[in-house]
């Protein structure tokens, strides 16, 4: 059989990132080419679990799925072999498979990853915040930790890494904030019970009342934007093209959460996101950024992700 090469591999993951996140898709565009064709591969393997796992189409038209443990053991199965460094014939786990040899990637990383896909296939619903932080670890934490190895961090550099996760964590709860309609609406809830029960709402119908989930919307873009200082704070350590993009990033994104605190009530009556020339106007903010950096302590009480 004859397999596609890399740069085949790459086009198809960049195509993949162009679909499933503008917003990436643009910070990207500021690294360095070697850089940036790996993000596009390890985007690639993220994007495509998360299709597989949720029944969607690069990120949009989440279902209910009929089969969610079958979805996991499929990409299981898949992401053992690409780390085994075997052929799949999957484009998206063939990237997994490049980047991992090329970076020398942690493999416990993916299976952090997947850890979270486990959970939404077990139906499983936080309780409390540092749940809610677990859970944004697994599914966006650990992927702040792969694309600073992507960056050239040594897997073993944990506090570079731990100011990678706070990013993660940082978008994550941006995207909790903003999708909390539509996890709604495919039967899920990412607010944590003790949150709900505090304001008066259940997971069942967290849109209940408005007013009172402007309260937990605004919380959630407070935590975000704390994990936000931190990783900003970290960017000290990586190259200048590198720190461009993640600070670049993280204005993107921080931006949707301040928007979500900002709409208040009305948060969830369209999709919050940011324009072209938003996104334009953090890319030119980030580049002085980028070039002023300098290193600052990661703030104290924040949550630490598990070695």
């Amino acid at each position: 059989m004859r397999f596609p090469g890399r740069d085949a591999i790459v086009a198809t993951a960049g195509e993949s990132i162009a679909r499933g996140s503008r917003s990436f898709a643009a910070a990207s565009k500021l690294f360095d080419r070697a850089t940036r064709e790996r993000a596009w591969l390890l985007y690639a393997w993220c994007r495509r679990c998360d299709d597989i796992a949720d029944g969607q189409d690069h990120g949009h038209g989440m279902t209910v799925v009929e089969d969610p443990q079958a979805r996991l053991a499929e990409v299981r199965e898949r992401t053992a072999a690409a780390l085994a460094g075997d052929w799949v014939g999957d484009a998206a786990f063939d990237a997994l498979r490049i980047v991992a040899q090329e970076t020398g990637m942690p493999h416990r990383f993916a299976w952090d990853l997947i850890d979270g896909f486990a959970l939404d296939a077990d139906g499983w619903r936080p309780e409390s915040e540092d749940d809610l932080l677990r859970y944004c670890y697994h599914v966006a934490g650990v992927v702040g930790c792969m694309m600073a190895v992507v960056m050239g961090v040594p897997p073993e550099d944990e506090a570079v890494l731990d100011r990678a996760c706070d990013l993660g964590l940082a978008f994550q709860l941006a995207n909790i904030a903003r999708d909390i309609g539509e996890d709604a609406e495919a039967g899920r809830c990412y607010l944590p019970a003790a949150w709900l029960a505090e304001v008066g709402l259940t997971s069942a119908n967290p849109l209940a009342d408005r007013g009172a989930l402007a309260i937990l919307g605004t919380r959630l873009a407070d935590r975000a934007e704390g994990y936000e200082v931190s990783a900003r704070g970290g960017a000290a350590a990586l190259p200048f093209r590198s720190a461009w993009a993640v600070l670049a990033a993280a204005d993107i994104y921080g931006g949707i959460a301040r928007k979500v605190r900002l709409r208040g009530a009305h948060a969830w009556d369209s999709r919050t996101t940011t324009s072209g020339g938003e996104k334009l106007a953090a890319i030119a903010k980030a580049w002085g950024a980028a070039y002023r950096r300098a290193p600052t302590p990661r703030p104290a009480g924040l949550w630490t992700r598990p070695r």
